[in-house]
């Protein structure tokens, strides 16, 4: 060894610090380089450019419940109804996706108060398997709405979803018209359904109760749609506007009520449960 490596190597400075991978987090829209706790501490939304991160669902409820809000069981449904298999087994999928989340699937629900008013929350988890729609998704979203109607409350859903999960087939097309029966009962009861969209909602979920609310909010940025733009684009053969499928073209052409951003959705549903809510349930 040379009198120079044994000199570096006996300096405090010689070896490189270590330091976590996750300090840092990359903007997926304007390339920023964000400080992870900062980018975290807004809400997971980029300050420069306002984009609008996933969360999870946990993260979601946080956000939008007041302390102390409580999950409801999830409904146990068959694990693998058609022994799916393609390049993997759709039970080994499944597995899979519960080791990285702490759920059972990719719908959650609570039930406890926003601002004080009472509702049940369900979230859909897009780091489940893209959020994709099948019967556990179904039976979650079809009990949130059941313990809604007995405590008398809002039930307010936030999609994000890739559509239906294909390794059920029409089993997931079926949660379609479940979800939908359940919204009409909602309203048969004089209970607000409240939509929220986030990036991304399409497919199935779109063609169902993710387009039934009484009143639908959109994320800023949101993709909302059912099919894709270039199966759209191929099928009319024509080019598509600037921002198609995206919130706010949503919102000027009449299919959203409203896009709001995150730091104030818990403020404008409280002031929605106000308006909507049954005397009854404040």
């Amino acid at each position: 060894m040379s009198w120079l490596s044994r000199v570096r190597n006996a300096l405090p400075f010689g070896h490189k610090r270590e330091s976590p991978d996750n300090l840092w987090v990359k903007c997926p829209s304007c390339g920023e380089m964000l400080f992870t706790k900062d980018y975290e501490a807004n809400l997971t939304v980029c300050p420069i450019c306002n984009h609008h991160g996933r969360i999870g669902a946990d993260e979601r409820l946080e956000q939008l419940m007041d302390h102390g809000f409580k999950l409801l069981p999830q409904p146990k449904v068959k694990m693998d109804p058609l022994r799916f298999r393609d390049s993997k087994r759709y039970s080994d999928r499944l597995k899979a996706a519960r080791a990285k989340t702490p759920h059972a699937d990719a719908f959650s629900s609570a039930f406890g108060k926003i601002a004080g008013r009472k509702a049940v929350v369900g979230v859909q988890d897009f780091n489940f398997m893209g959020g994709s729609m099948g019967m556990a998704v179904g039976a979650a979203f079809c009990a949130g709405a059941q313990r809604a109607i007995k405590e008398r409350c809002a039930y307010i859903v936030v999609t994000a979803a890739g559509g239906a999960r294909m390794q059920e087939g029409i089993l997931s097309l079926m949660q379609m018209p479940k979800a939908t029966v359940m919204t009409r009962r909602l309203k048969e009861a004089g209970l607000p359904y409240i939509v929220v969209l986030t990036d991304p909602t399409t497919g199935g979920v779109t063609a169902s109760y993710a387009m039934l609310g009484d009143v639908q909010i959109a994320e800023p940025g949101a993709l909302i749609g059912f099919a894709g733009q270039r199966v759209i684009q191929d099928t009319i053969r024509e080019k598509l506007p600037e921002g198609f499928q995206r919130a706010e073209y949503l919102h000027e052409h009449g299919m959203v009520d409203m896009v709001v951003e995150r730091k104030d959705l818990r403020d404008t549903l409280a002031q929605l449960l106000d308006y909507l809510s049954p005397a009854k349930a404040a």
